[in-house]
């Protein structure tokens, strides 16, 4: 959670204390919060996190939500089952009509069917299940009850297998069709221990059962029911009537109907939801802790990644430093360049031959400041490139650490959130506005290197006579005259650059104040340098500025949990 989420937080509860919240107002910023709870790293566990988080909201949003904003709203009953297990003939059949598909060829239900009575119709009209299904009146439905007609657990069909489980969060019972042949399989059992762990309330229907065969089914399902605990769970036999079409006769069905007339009343209605509402709150309790663990699993992934970006730019950053200052900038064009301007005949020559007899009137000096001038955009470019491959090196060591062997949980999810493209332009961007600012600053150092020179603000520590100051002072005059300031700033610069050549120039030039300005560009140098890769770092470690990887990331949702707590 950042620090603005948790000032939102505590505003929250300091504005709305928890005796003013009602349960519908916690379990709708619940499902807020859950809703924005993201695990944008893929780290073990995930998946399955994932999925529960989609339950979860669907539990929320179609079942405790709606349920707690009406409550008197029919009780709504999935009947859920298996491929073929007869769940659209049986609804079919306790209504007296067809009123969804029910045949032969898989899949059969391909839009869910809601039916209520006529007169339930307002008490429904907002429930957000209406937006999946196709809603069907029907007088033959018991009013105070919603038969819901869900497709195969098990389709063929990813969608419709997504839908049947949707439905199953919003029910407030649920009316589990299998067979004879099939009530063994190990899906149903698997979706109805989630429903027991969330405190559905369930009824079983055992179709298609061969008389002969009736007690030993019955008794081993019984068997099975009591192992799940699901013990009290009502169980209605339907026998095999063979080969038919259209609707089973009305006797088969009689006790299901009855039941369900007997589900209807107020009080058994009430009953019924109140009990399946008391069972999914419980239920919120361990799992959103176990979504809070697995926001937390998420934080925890995020910091090592970060302790490993930093590990990873450590080695970089020192190399770039140790490039600089083994004089890399100085190599190729720079190099070349000074060879140039110091050759016989050159604006240079004999300034670097002989200080002591060159020409150091100003106008001379302004043309030999003219003339230096590709010098210092040499030197530009080659700071500018060498900045460039510092950052290009440290992304590739950081990628390596995020993907290669050893590299933390999490960590391929951001390199492959990290553009390279767009980084390679921001990188090289970033070196040429460095490397300009990096010459930019030469003038300052040297007009300070000259008044160095010169004496001013000499300390105590400056064992100089006055008359070593004065020619001391005298120098840097004529140092200026003869090369301007700018001048004298590309000799610094290819100095720091590492050009030995200019190095002992400008200590000829200035003595102590010339190593003195050498020292300072070159070791701004390698602070841009090192500064360089840590762009590479910082934009990694960007990738991980979210408020789902915040060190306290669960915080909100355990807040949450613990206000559900005190609600219920």
């Amino acid at each position: 959670m950042s620090a603005h989420a948790g000032t939102a937080v505590a505003e929250e509860l300091l504005v709305r204390p928890l005796a003013q919240m009602s349960l519908l107002d916690a379990v709708r910023v619940l499902h807020r919060d859950v809703e924005r709870t993201g695990f944008p790293l893929d780290i073990p566990g995930v998946p399955e996190a994932r999925a529960s988080r989609a339950r979860l909201l669907d539990q929320l949003a179609d079942h405790l939500v709606p349920r707690l904003e009406e409550l008197s709203a029919p009780a709504v009953v999935v009947v859920a089952g298996s491929t073929g297990a007869g769940k659209s003939t049986l609804v079919n059949s306790l209504l007296g009509t067809e009123v969804t598909a029910a045949g032969v060829l898989r899949p059969t239900t391909r839009r869910p069917v809601l039916v209520h009575h006529p007169e339930d119709a307002d008490l429904l009209a907002h429930h957000p299940v209406l937006e999946a299904v196709e809603v069907v009146a029907s007088a033959n439905v018991p009013r105070g009850v919603a038969l819901l007609d869900a497709p195969d657990l098990d389709s063929v069909l990813e969608s419709n297998r997504a839908s049947a489980h949707r439905l199953l969060e919003a029910a407030d019972l649920w009316l589990f069709v299998t067979t004879a042949a099939r009530y063994g399989d190990a899906l149903p059992w698997q979706v109805l221990r989630g429903a027991v762990a969330r405190g559905a309330s369930i009824a079983m229907v055992l179709n298609r059962v061969n008389p002969a065969s009736l007690p030993t089914v019955r008794g081993d399902l019984l068997e099975r029911l009591r192992a799940h605990g699901m013990q009290g769970a009502p169980l209605f036999v339907v026998p095999d009537v063979g080969p038919h079409e259209g609707l089973l006769g009305s006797a088969v069905v009689a006790p299901i109907n009855r039941w369900l007339t007997m589900l209807a009343g107020p009080d058994r209605a009430r009953t019924v939801i109140g009990r399946t509402l008391r069972g999914s709150l419980a239920a919120l309790r361990p799992w959103v802790d176990e979504l809070a663990e697995a926001v937390q699993a998420q934080a925890d992934a995020a910091q090592a990644i970060a302790a490993e970006l930093d590990v990873a730019a450590a080695g970089p950053a020192d190399a770039a430093r140790a490039a600089v200052h083994g004089g890399v900038v100085a190599d190729g064009a720079v190099r070349a360049r000074w060879a140039e301007l110091t050759a016989a005949g050159g604006p240079l020559a004999d300034v670097v031959r002989s200080s002591g007899r060159v020409h150091r009137s100003r106008r001379a000096g302004r043309r030999r400041e003219e003339s230096v001038s590709p010098l210092s955009r040499d030197l530009t470019r080659s700071a500018a490139a060498n900045l460039t491959a510092a950052g290009a090196q440290a992304e590739r060591l950081v990628r390596t650490h995020l993907t290669g062997a050893g590299a933390p949980p999490g960590g391929p999810s951001v390199e492959a959130l990290w553009p390279a493209q767009e980084r390679k332009d921001a990188r090289v961007s970033a070196a040429d506005r460095s490397a300009r600012d990096w010459v930019d600053e030469a003038p300052v150092v040297v007009r300070a290197a000259l008044a160095r020179a010169r004496g001013e603000g000499r300390d105590a520590a400056d064992q100089r006579t006055a008359k070593d100051v004065a020619r001391a002072a005298r120098r840097a005059e004529l140092t200026e005259r003869a090369l301007g300031e700018q001048g004298i700033a590309a000799v610094a610069l290819a100095a720091a650059a590492g050009l030995e050549p200019a190095r002992a120039l400008l200590e000829d030039l200035l003595g102590d104040a010339g190593t003195w300005a050498r020292d300072v560009l070159r070791d701004e140098l390698a602070d841009r340098a090192a500064a360089q890769v840590e762009l590479e770092r910082a934009s990694a470690a960007a990738l991980l500025d979210l408020p789902d990887l915040a060190e306290d990331a669960s915080s909100l949702l355990r807040l949450r949990l613990a206000v559900l707590k005190g609600l219920t």
